[in-house]
């Protein structure tokens, strides 16, 4: 009689998988830190990116971090002088104390193989990070936060990702004043080689290069200004200005170094990729926009224009023109430009299109704001490079008798000035004048606002209300309403610098 009795299942009972250990070579570390302490200048062989955060065991970190300070100061970095650093480390007791930094100075390899080491201990490094990372990803992913879509999360991963990349640690932490002085020096240096030019991009515009010194990277500069005074066309002839200069020479790990102008990206919320364009054709050839839009153009000037579009379509301004952007992609769009084509100057057209993103519960546009102008300044400073942001003003300007815009004109100015590196206005009497016309029947007062507006025709002012590196004041400029060009003016003594 068959058995009823059902058979054992006599297979494994599958176990919780055992997590791995992360990646590391601790004798790599021992290695490298036994070469440092035998031979100090083995130090000058190593690849800059390494840092104590690099080493997988704590000590080592810690010890490598003294070895490159004693090193850096030119002092001597020998276990006995460096055990006085450690003395009161329990981790130093635990693995011997001075007989450890013997021991690693005994068995130390030839010096000449330092930077293998290095390069070793910096990519075990970046995997840990990698990994850590992913498991991030995977948290969030899994989490389903419900004020948090795919595409944030992706933005988010690019985000530590593009850190990874850039510097080789997820976030750079506190940096060493020693550190921050160097960096500084170095931009004393580089501005002091220029023999008194630029120590930033040019805008094109001599006046307005010699108050803001250029533009600086890591600074946020706000544009602001009524409608139709300008600010668009003034914002598209400095991007078209540093894109059209670019040059570069090659660096010996085989990047590009920028030498002259600049790769420009233009985030055009208000206007199309052909509008934009169809400005800088205007600007290029000297053609007006209006009469380029409309075909009214003969031979010779459409000439012009096929000449000045061949002349400047290599030009590296790549413009990205996505309405109501957040600034999450918008950051996103520029790390990825920065990769790959390289990146020095980002303009943004115009602030109050931004939005602050889909996750954003606010409904204060004030906070908004705030959230948006601390993501453009935080994103100058991760790229070194300069943000050039436009910005409205309110109304009020237009119910004072004084035209002028200042600070308090920003809309929902608290944010915007408090930010940014520099604010600068753009204002064109000309404007508000041309809609003062009085009736030609009073021929007194015809003929006084006829000689203002000779006076103020082609003119136009950049007021800088604000600016943390330097002073603050009025540049005039030229102003071509048909092509919307701004330029600069003739250094005579009627048009000075106030």
């Amino acid at each position: 009689m068959a058995s009823i009795i059902p058979a054992l299942d006599l297979r494994p009972v599958p176990s919780e998988p055992v997590p791995s250990a992360l990646p590391s070579n601790i004798e790599a570390e021992q290695a490298l830190l036994g070469i440092l302490l035998y031979d100090n200048a083995a130090y000058e062989r190593l690849t800059d990116r390494l840092g104590g955060s690099h080493f997988y065991e704590p000590f080592h970190a810690r010890l490598f971090a003294a070895l490159e300070t004693h090193i850096r100061k030119g002092q001597l970095a020998e276990p006995i002088l460096i055990a006085e650093e450690f003395k009161r480390d329990p981790a130093f007791e635990e693995m011997g104390g001075l007989r450890y930094l013997a021991d690693l100075v005994d068995r130390a390899p030839p010096a000449a193989n330092a930077g293998d080491y290095a390069r070793v201990i910096y990519d075990l490094a970046l995997r840990r990070e990698l990994i850590r990372i992913g498991g991030e990803t995977t948290a969030d992913a899994q989490a389903g936060d419900p004020d948090r879509s795919a595409r944030d999360m992706i933005e988010s991963a690019e985000q530590r990702l593009y850190s990874l990349a850039e510097s080789g640690t997820s976030s750079t932490g506190f940096v060493g004043f020693a550190d921050a002085l160097r960096g500084a020096v170095e931009m004393a240096a580089e501005a002091f080689s220029r023999d008194g030019g630029l120590a930033g991009l040019s805008t094109g515009l001599i006046d307005l290069d010699q108050k803001l010194g250029g533009l600086h990277p890591s600074d946020l500069l706000i544009l602001a200004g009524r409608p139709s005074m300008g600010k668009t066309a003034l914002a598209t002839n400095i991007a078209y200005n540093v894109a059209r200069h670019y040059a570069w020479e090659p660096q010996p790990d085989g990047s590009r170094k920028t030498v002259n102008g600049g790769v420009v990206a233009f985030f055009s919320l208000e206007m199309s990729a052909e509008q934009l364009a169809m400005r800088i054709l205007a600007d290029a050839s000297g053609v007006s926009s209006d009469r380029l839009r409309k075909g009214e153009i003969d031979a010779s000037e459409f000439g012009r224009v096929r000449d000045a579009a061949m002349e400047i379509q290599e030009s590296p301004l790549f413009i990205d023109a996505t309405g109501g952007l957040s600034i999450s992609k918008l950051t996103a769009r520029s790390r990825r430009l920065k990769r790959s084509t390289g990146l020095d100057l980002i303009v943004v057209d115009y602030l109050q299109l931004v939005t602050a993103g889909e996750g954003s519960k606010s409904d204060n546009r004030v906070q908004e704001v705030s959230q948006i102008t601390m993501g453009l300044k935080s994103l100058a400073k991760e790229l070194g490079v300069p943000v050039l942001a436009l910005s409205q003003l309110s109304r009020q300007v237009e119910n004072r008798e004084d035209k002028k815009p200042q600070l308090s004109d920003l809309r929902e100015s608290g944010s915007i000035e408090q930010d940014a590196d520099a604010v600068m206005f753009v204002y064109r009497e000309s404007y508000y004048l041309g809609r003062a016309e009085p009736d030609t029947a009073d021929s007194v007062k015809h003929m006084e606002w006829q000689e203002k507006m000779d006076r103020v025709a082609g003119m136009a002012e950049v007021i800088i209300g604000k600016q943390r590196h330097g002073p603050i004041g009025t540049v005039r400029l030229s102003f071509h309403e048909d092509t919307t060009k701004f330029g600069n003016l003739a250094r005579d003594g009627r048009f000075e610098i106030r």
